[in-house]
């Protein structure tokens, strides 16, 4: 599973294009790969998608209060007297995606756009927010079971 991370230029937010690659039968989601976008669509408002995309916003709740760990984070270090916690990331929007795949197919995924809510409006994200941001949508992956 290819996740992209697109941090907006000027912005303190990045989105986030997950495309589902494997069936995922619990959401009634069989048959994911499709010729044409037109035919994505009829998968992204069906009701097993929009399931899908409940427990995502759940699962995203509870990350973006308690992210994962990252290894290199300063909030990790050995010995921290900064009191560097990061600050909590803002989702401003999650929905469905029809993402382009390999030799001419359409499929399925999870559009998310994540902001730091305490940043100046006209800065680009630092490269920690950004690695912490992948972190948090590789953990969404792994909790909702999509690879």
């Amino acid at each position: 599973m290819s996740i992209r991370v697109i941090a907006d230029e000027n912005k303190p937010s990045a989105t986030v294009e997950i495309p589902l690659s494997k069936p995922l039968p619990d959401y009634d989601l069989d048959q994911l790969e499709q010729p044409t976008p037109r035919d994505v669509d009829s998968v992204l408002v069906s009701q097993g998608f929009r399931d899908l995309v409940d427990d995502a916003r759940g699962v995203l709740a509870d990350l973006l209060v308690h992210p994962p760990f990252q290894p290199n984070a300063p909030e990790n270090a050995t010995l921290d007297f900064t009191h560097s916690a990061p600050q909590p990331l803002e989702l401003v929007q999650l929905t469905g995606a029809i993402c382009p795949g390999d030799d001419e197919v359409y499929r399925p995924g999870l559009w998310l756009v994540l902001r730091d809510p305490r940043a100046k409006a006209d800065t680009a994200l630092p490269a920690i927010t950004k690695d912490r941001i992948l972190h948090i949508a590789q953990e969404l992956v792994r909790r909702l079971q999509l690879e």
